[in-house]
């Protein structure tokens, strides 16, 4: 048997709508994987009700099929489906290096990104890989169809995570189909920014960076209270905040001596909509750990 603990990701980050990711040090899903003549699937956890246990329907599966290593394949979910939280994503690259351990396929982590991209497309219906290369390869990461960029970041971060669900499908049918000129100039100078923030390990720059005119003001339509959570994480010492991956998670950049305030402002923000919450004050940590049993 081989388990792999893969942790949840933060994907955009604001301004890098599917290039951007950063690995959170929690929560986390756990995968144990054993050989067997077919591939079955045993999901308990957080949200497991709501997660399909057919190999042609879950993450796993498809990642057992690309490396045609058939096993039985049990996942233990830390992190809740349709959380923008790489739920998805963590369960795929987890099963990517326990499988690829298991039948001792010899490929590299940065190998097995684009197969546990494969089935992250079994949630989203296509290939995306910032939340596997992060989950994969931990830090800040910046994942394009070549290659993957890693930086070892240290950047404290607040999630939180309201009681609804946003899927990853809804929220891509909201992304405006275009930009204009004065749009583009505004995100690329703040990917740059944050970019720069990650690998100075400097909180502010980072927050700044998060800002986003484009993709964010859709998707934060979707999530009741938003604006008011945003607000108060900022009052309360925030650098910044963007919605995490497809929402309706909330993520927030900050200092370390902020992080419990933040996460108290943000869980009573939701809960001034209405919206129960729950917060993970954490920061940018590593991939998926490997244990042999």
């Amino acid at each position: 048997m081989v388990t792999v603990r893969a942790p949840a990701t933060s994907a955009n980050l604001g301004s890098g709508f599917d290039v951007f990711g950063a690995a959170l040090d929690r929560p986390a899903d756990v995968v144990r994987v054993e050989k067997a003549e077919r591939t079955t699937i045993e999901v308990t956890g957080y949200g497991a009700e709501f997660i399909p246990e057919d190999p042609d329907r879950n993450t796993v599966g498809a990642v057992a099929e690309a490396l045609d290593a058939p096993a039985h394949i049990r996942i233990d979910k830390g992190i809740r489906p349709s959380s923008g939280l790489g739920s998805s994503g963590a369960s795929a690259a987890a099963a990517a290096l326990a499988l690829n351990e298991l039948y001792d396929r010899g490929l590299s982590r940065r190998e097995l990104v684009p197969i546990a991209g494969k089935g992250e497309a079994t949630v989203s219906g296509e290939v995306h890989l910032d939340n596997v290369a992060p989950a994969l390869l931990g830090g800040f990461t910046v994942a394009t169809d070549r290659d993957v960029t890693v930086v070892d970041a240290d950047i404290p971060l607040v999630a939180c995570l309201p009681e609804i669900a946003v899927s990853t499908r809804d929220a891509r049918d909201v992304v405006p189909a275009g930009a204009t000129m004065e749009q583009l100039i505004y995100t690329v100078g703040r990917a740059a920014t944050l970019t720069t923030g990650m690998c100075r390990d400097d909180p502010r720059l980072v927050g700044k960076g998060m800002h986003d005119r484009l993709v964010t003001p859709a998707r934060a339509d979707l999530i009741a209270g938003y604006d008011g959570v945003r607000e108060a994480a900022l009052a309360a010492g925030a650098t910044g905040v963007t919605v995490s991956g497809a929402g309706p998670g909330v993520i927030a950049a900050c200092y370390p001596e902020d992080r419990q305030d933040i996460a108290a402002a943000m869980v009573n923000g939701f809960e001034d909509a209405g919206v129960d919450a729950r917060a993970y004050q954490t920061k940018i940590g590593r991939g998926a750990t490997l244990y042999r049993d």
